[in-house]
């Protein structure tokens, strides 16, 4: 079997100018980002979730 090479993390991605892109996560504090899915705002290190508004 063949192992695939292993991507260096992007952390210039989570950043625009300084300032972080996604919202971070108010129990892990700075550095845990709330991923965003279609209806919520999710931290995948403690399952903090905060659902959105649905737009009528």
């Amino acid at each position: 079997m063949i192992m695939a090479e292993k991507k260096p993390y992007q952390l210039h991605k989570l950043y625009d100018k300084g300032k972080a892109r996604n919202k971070t996560c108010p129990k892990c504090g700075s550095g845990h980002f709330l991923a965003a899915h279609k209806n919520r705002l999710t931290c995948g290190k403690c399952n903090y979730t905060e659902f959105l508004a649905k737009k009528e």
